[in-house]
């Protein structure tokens, strides 16, 4: 399993995940498309905008592999704001490669990507 260095590991000052530390020796957690409602908790959307922000600060446009970035919080972007780069695509690999569609995630997530993020200096 590829360790993304560098990607914060969770959403500063929660307890929201973004990375995990060792695979898991069943495989790995199968990537879904989870359905976000209207009514999700202010807390949950923050997370997700940060989770977008910091892929965006740390692989703009390009594929990447799916590592050991935490498959429950990508669900929640998984189909929508990041699709797959390869074709056939297995959502129980730690090689999967991913990539981030720029239009929607610009429409979901614009935080992400003008400036007012929560990552300070463009950094995550």
């Amino acid at each position: 399993m590829l360790k993304h260095r560098g990607f914060p590991s969770r959403l500063p000052s929660s307890d929201y995940q973004f990375t995990i530390r060792r695979d898991n020796k069943g495989g790995a957690t199968k990537l879904i498309m989870r359905e976000r409602y209207a009514d999700r908790k202010p807390a949950d959307r923050r997370a997700d905008a940060a989770f977008m922000e910091a892929l965006w600060l740390f692989f703009g446009d390009q594929p990447f592999e799916r590592g050991n970035l935490d498959a429950g919080r990508l669900s929640w972007l998984f189909e929508r704001e990041v699709v797959p780069a390869e074709d056939p695509f297995d959502p129980e690999s730690y090689e999967a490669l991913l990539r981030i569609d720029e239009g929607r995630a610009r429409a979901a997530f614009p935080e992400a990507f003008d400036g007012s993020g929560i990552w300070d200096g463009g950094s995550a």
